[in-house]
């Protein structure tokens, strides 16, 4: 059975659309990370955790031009970006300690995320946004390595005493870093 040219670019476009549609999901998974970090990071202001406040505004908004850079793209693409709605965002922590597991785990679960569309993109040989997803894919190496450092240190400096706030400063520390390597 022979396909016609006509159901290769109906098969075309239905293959674009889901690439649309996944990239779609990451856009309000960009976008649900800049609110959920933006939350942890105001919990962190409010207990007085300066550094890890700061860390974490600054991680809010690195997310939100992560979304960006992916509404730009699906619209650019010919495409349409969705705005997410984004409900559901923890505001309240047991600890700093939980705050930094939290943003591990979510790290984690992006890197997931990102590698699905890449394996998609593969898959119906969309290499331009295959390629495009690179920076994605290198982004989220760093962003679970930070991740995996800031937790370290809890368990390498200890929480009794001045831990926490040597915890504080050191995570200060710890994103000037990643931000002289960006």
């Amino acid at each position: 059975m022979k396909i016609t040219d006509k159901e290769i670019v109906t098969l075309k476009r239905s293959l674009l659309h889901d690439t649309e549609g996944v990239l779609n999901q990451q856009v309000e998974m960009e976008g649900r990370s800049s609110a959920y970090y933006l939350s942890m990071a105001s919990w962190c202001d409010m207990k007085g955790f300066a550094h890890s406040a700061r860390y974490l505004y600054e991680h809010s908004d690195e997310e939100r031009q992560h979304m960006l850079k992916l509404i730009h793209y699906i619209n650019e693409a010919g495409g349409h970006a969705i705005q997410p709605e984004i409900t559901g965002i923890k505001h309240h922590f047991s600890s700093l300690r939980e705050v930094f597991e939290l943003v591990l785990e979510h790290e984690v679960q992006v890197t997931k995320a990102i590698n699905n569309i890449v394996d998609h993109c593969f898959g119906v040989k969309d290499f331009a946004t295959f390629s495009f997803m690179q920076w994605f894919v290198t982004e989220q190496r760093e962003e679970e390595t930070l991740a995996r450092r800031a937790l370290e240190l809890f368990d390498i400096i200890g929480e009794e005493g001045t831990g926490l706030w040597t915890i504080d400063q050191e995570l200060g520390k710890l994103h000037d870093i990643a931000g002289d390597k960006a």
